[in-house]
């Protein structure tokens, strides 16, 4: 089909809008991501049964001033929602998808799957990440939502190539998550990432082969899958967050990507 004069206008007008970061400021996020995975890595392992979410957000919030870096979470407030978010990270039990606000009351119980998303501003650039646990005895359905959430990840960052186009990315991750019988969080996406906390372009976990702007080097994405076991229904609180609408459970993971002429770069990366 023929594209119209009007879409090739907004088209390239888009494309405008996605920035390109340079050699050295890949770089520095490669720092300031390295710092993020070993925050992570200390929240999953101090995340236990029993402990809560709000103690989990204090521990976040000193782990990553010791690293030299801000939390980019605490007090943003996306054009969507209607109050800044008032935590380090986000902590998202079982049917909570993403944007869980951690307060004192939510305690982790013997089965939960408990997803982390935290992101920091490292030298003047952002970082942003997420991971999902389990805590004490899990289910094999559990453990397989989390291992094909993990496994999308990892097939949408393989294709982050220079030439491919954003609709690789979500045909990547989507075509095999349907394999495997889950779903995906209806309209919950990735984003462009680097110089603020939510950039251009949107990275779709849904998508066709070709389809989309071009990749390019220079760009950096945060890639997160989020997979439910249900239809992908979502509903959105009135704190922000977001959960399954039937009441399944989700599991996300993110990391990111910086695309190069080369290969892609996980900034993220343990």
């Amino acid at each position: 089909m023929v594209k119209s004069v009007e879409f090739e206008k907004l088209f390239k007008f888009y494309y405008r809008m996605v920035s390109l970061k340079t050699e050295k400021e890949i770089a520095l996020l490669c720092e300031g991501g390295e710092k993020l995975a070993k925050v992570l890595n200390a929240l999953s392992r101090a995340c236990k049964v029993g402990g809560n979410a709000y103690d989990l957000d204090m521990l976040a919030r000193k782990l990553i001033k010791q690293e030299g870096a801000r939390p980019s979470f605490l007090h943003y407030r996306p054009s969507s929602a209607a109050h800044s978010f008032p935590a380090a990270i986000c902590v998202s039990i079982n049917d909570t998808i993403v944007h869980g606000v951690p307060k004192r009351s939510t305690v982790f119980h013997n089965g939960d799957i408990v997803s982390i998303d935290a992101g920091l501003m490292y030298k003047g650039l952002y970082t942003d990440s997420a991971v999902t646990i389990g805590l004490g005895t899990l289910s094999a359905q559990k453990k397989k939502l989390m291992r094909v959430t993990r496994k999308a990840l990892e097939l949408g960052i393989h294709v982050c190539k220079a030439g491919n186009a954003l609709g690789d990315i979500g045909y990547a991750i989507s075509s095999y998550v349907y394999e495997q019988g889950f779903s995906l969080a209806e309209d919950l996406i990735g984003h462009g990432v680097g110089y603020a906390v939510h950039e251009s372009p949107e990275v779709p976990n849904i998508g066709r082969r070709g389809e989309g702007i071009k990749l390019a080097a220079g760009m950096v994405l945060a890639l997160e899958p989020m997979v439910v076991l249900g239809t992908g229904e979502v509903l959105q609180k009135s704190d922000s967050s977001f959960v399954t609408l039937d009441g399944s459970l989700a599991a996300h993971f993110e990391h990111t990507v910086a695309i190069t002429k080369t290969k892609p770069i996980v900034v993220t990366k343990p």
